[in-house]
């Protein structure tokens, strides 16, 4: 199947460029904690550890939020849920910046923003994933770039609008560009191809000639009971939660980290931009390369790079050393994360995908908030990131064994 269907453009690629955009406001928003990092701290007059979980909590309650967002978007669609996704991520910056205590960020920040943000991987994973088939890393990688151009254009608003202005007014001026630009937008999503009268791009309608007939393997899909009782399902799920702690551990602190050795904050944040630059190519670039030599082949591949340039951070003193570092972890991290939801979705098929992903997402969330709580206790006792950045790469080894060890599932 084509781009088109008979005389009519795919409308799958209409919600591929909805989700980008979404994304790009949303993850955005998620994933620039750190640029807020110190001027929090400093407000406050926080530790690095309890400023880390403010972070951590969000990203817990997020993974929570995911499984229910996961099983709304099944039931219900994309539409409704990316509406109010919209809602309370603008009321969590509002109430951020009005903020006097540092327990009621745990509120404002933690609580609220976990509901506006904390379904979005799955809504985007999820949705996608049932429009297409033999194009899916490549729309996968297109859809969830937003996750890095979201970085790279949100770092850099956030650093100008602190310098220039403060945080909180940074935050709701931010808070402001979600109700903008996700609102309208969720109104294009369409749950499924069958909204449109269409089948998904790749995918050839079946015709059962006998009662012996059985669908080709892409059409089988498990439940998430059915999941749940597979070996594979596990093994992701474990993954899941090495590959968060390492990742949101060095989101978190990287740019701490910078300012640490001298360099200015502003170009500190750019050190997020170029990663979420290089984000996208990544996405792109090896979403299209996955679709030819697999999905498994090409994860492996990403993850080992990072594992190799967090091990080149934990010497990184100069900025053409943070540099370097930001253009291949994050290229590598961008082609790893659609790959790996598209091998989920050929792993246990994409019926129930939403519910699957919700949990699997939770798991995510669990070692997100584990990554910055390791970076911020690590600091504070050695006065340094070296061991956690150590740690992120170890992880980062073994969630590369563990993709190996994942199978297509049927029952």
């Amino acid at each position: 199947m084509s781009f088109l269907k008979g005389n009519r453009f795919f409308y799958g690629w209409v919600v591929v460029v909805a989700f980008l955009l979404i994304g790009t406001t949303l993850f955005g928003i998620r994933l620039t904690f750190g640029v807020f990092f110190k001027s929090i701290e400093s407000q406050f007059s926080l530790t690095r550890t309890f400023t880390s979980a403010i972070l951590s909590a969000n990203l817990t309650l997020g993974g929570a939020c995911a499984i229910l967002g996961g099983w709304a978007l099944d039931r219900f669609g994309p539409k409704i849920i990316l509406f109010l996704m919209a809602i309370f991520t603008a009321l969590s910056l509002f109430l951020t910046g009005q903020t006097t205590a540092p327990w009621q960020l745990f509120f404002t920040y933690s609580v609220l923003l976990a509901l506006g943000t904390g379904p979005a991987y799955v809504a985007v994973m999820s949705t996608v994933s049932r429009w297409f088939d033999k194009k899916r890393g490549l729309a996968l990688g297109i859809a969830s770039s937003g996750n890095g151009l979201g970085t790279m254009v949100m770092a850099i608003l956030a650093a100008y609008l602190i310098a220039n202005f403060d945080w909180r007014t940074a935050y709701t001026v931010i808070g402001i560009l979600a109700l903008v630009v996700v609102m309208p937008l969720s109104q294009l999503l369409k749950r499924d191809p069958h909204e449109t009268g269409v089948l998904p791009d790749g995918v050839k309608a079946v015709v059962m000639n006998s009662p012996n007939d059985v669908a080709p393997s892409s059409t089988i899909s498990l439940t998430f009971p059915q999941a749940l009782r597979t070996r594979s399902f596990w093994l992701v799920l474990f993954l899941f939660i090495l590959f968060a702690s390492s990742f949101y551990l060095v989101l978190t602190h990287v740019v701490p980290h910078a300012t640490d050795k001298g360099i200015d904050p502003v170009k500190a944040a750019s050190i997020l931009s170029l990663m979420g630059a290089t984000n996208i190519a990544g996405r792109v670039v090896m979403g299209t390369v996955s679709d030819r030599i697999g999905r498994k082949f090409t994860t492996v591949i990403c993850t080992l790079l990072q594992a190799g340039t967090l091990l080149w951070l934990m010497w990184s003193q100069s900025l053409w050393m943070f540099y370097l570092y930001a253009l291949v972890y994050g290229f590598a991290f961008g082609g790893s994360e659609p790959i790996l939801a598209a091998l989920i979705g050929d792993t246990f098929g994409v019926g129930k995908l939403g519910a699957i992903l919700g949990v699997l997402d939770a798991a995510w969330g669990v070692g997100a908030a584990i990554g910055p709580i390791i970076g911020g206790y690590v600091f504070d006792v050695t006065d340094g990131y070296f061991v956690a950045f150590l740690y992120g790469a170890l992880a980062m080894t073994v969630v590369s064994l563990l993709i190996i060890l994942i199978r297509r599932e049927t029952s």
